[in-house]
């Protein structure tokens, strides 16, 4: 049970140690989280604040992840600061449950969040939509902290070895995106995405590792081939026809990529020679396929199978400079979009792109 009196906020704890240090674990109804962080921290000194200034556009999105997703949202523990003569009273004084008992903590006790502060700010405003949040819990952590002197070091040990999870990995383990999930199905079905070549956890590809592509770059291709520019989209049972049967034909006129399927070349090698098994190729294609079956309904399938015979090695005098920045694949804005223009000139789609055009007709990719 969980109230506060007029003195104190009243909780149910758990008492733990850390270097030698007592902290407490509650589980506090959401209504009272605005009621016990009340203020705003982005006012406090920069020397005393023991977080980040709220970033306030994260917040509408993080509310409306746990109104939208009423049975199944999960928020991890708050992780504050208190200053404050905290009185904690055990069950038992010996035993497994002198660690459990009754936490008293003054009510005009100084708070910081160490760890959390978009989650307070994000459960306000759920709250304010859905008011029937409010019975609901959350675990908060609470570490004794007079004069709250030890708060920015806190934070900074909190974070200092947390790492996000990759967008590849995100895109994996997220069932809610619907894209995402049909996208795995459609993986499956194109053999040089298939087959293990698919690096489905991380977001780059190392020198000599079997992959070709990452599922972030699958990702981003695709949205590009379907036109998909909105953060949350579904895929129609159409669309996931129409990618299929894209990134198939593609890789048909793909010889290169037909002997990695078959076990002809490695993709490491084929790193080392050509642009193609990198993911800046795979979002001009995604590109070019928009473009392509708009403009040739009924005939996209024969113009793609021009694309076999460019000449997609590192050696290509044609890409130093746009695609080859030194030694490196550039994967900038400007070199998808050059190379996006590239193809349709090979496969007979007009360019606007006129200093292209003058530099192969100018007889470099002869």
């Amino acid at each position: 049970m969980v109230y506060d009196t007029s003195d104190n906020f009243v909780f149910s704890a758990i008492r733990g140690i850390q270097a030698g240090r007592e902290y407490y674990v509650v589980m506090c109804p959401l209504k009272l989280i605005p009621r016990i962080f009340l203020f705003n921290e982005s006012e406090i000194p920069a020397k005393l604040r023991a977080q980040r200034v709220l970033n306030k556009h994260r917040i509408p999105e993080m509310a409306t992840y746990i109104t939208s997703n009423r049975e199944k949202y999960v928020f991890s523990s708050i992780t504050s600061s208190v200053d404050g003569n905290v009185h904690f009273i055990p069950y038992e004084k010996e035993g497994h449950l002198s660690k459990v008992g009754t936490l008293l903590i003054p009510i005009d006790s100084r708070f910081l969040i160490n760890d959390g502060q978009h989650r307070r700010a994000a459960i306000e405003k759920a709250l304010s939509i859905r008011p029937d949040l409010g019975s609901e819990t959350i675990s908060v952590v609470f570490y004794v902290d007079r004069g709250l002197k030890h708060s920015q070091q806190m934070f900074s040990d909190l974070n200092k070895y947390a790492i996000r999870p990759s967008t590849s990995l995100n895109l994996l383990y997220d069932h809610r995106d619907s894209f995402s999930q049909a996208l795995l199905e459609i993986i499956e079905k194109v053999p040089i995405f298939s087959s293990g070549l698919s690096e489905l956890e991380k977001t780059s590809i190392s020198n000599r590792a079997n992959k070709v592509f990452t599922l972030n770059s699958i990702y981003s291709a695709t949205r590009e081939l379907l036109g998909k520019t909105t953060k949350k989209c579904n895929m129609t049972e159409a669309e996931k026809e129409l990618s299929v049967h894209f990134w198939n034909e593609i890789y048909s006129n793909m010889p290169d990529w037909k002997d990695i399927v078959n076990g002809n070349n490695s993709s490491a090698l084929a790193r080392d020679k050509y642009i193609h098994v990198y993911g800046i190729t795979l979002h001009a294609f995604g590109m070019v396929g928009r473009e392509l079956i708009k403009a040739y309904p009924n005939n996209w399938k024969n113009k793609l199978k021009s694309i076999s015979k460019i000449n997609w090695g590192r050696s290509n005098p044609d890409f130093k400079g746009e695609i080859i920045i030194g030694k490196r694949i550039s994967k900038s804005h400007g070199s998808i979009i050059w190379l996006f223009d590239y193809i349709k000139y090979h496969i007979g789609i007009l360019s606007n792109n006129k200093e292209l055009s003058t530099k192969i007709k100018g007889g470099k990719n002869e």
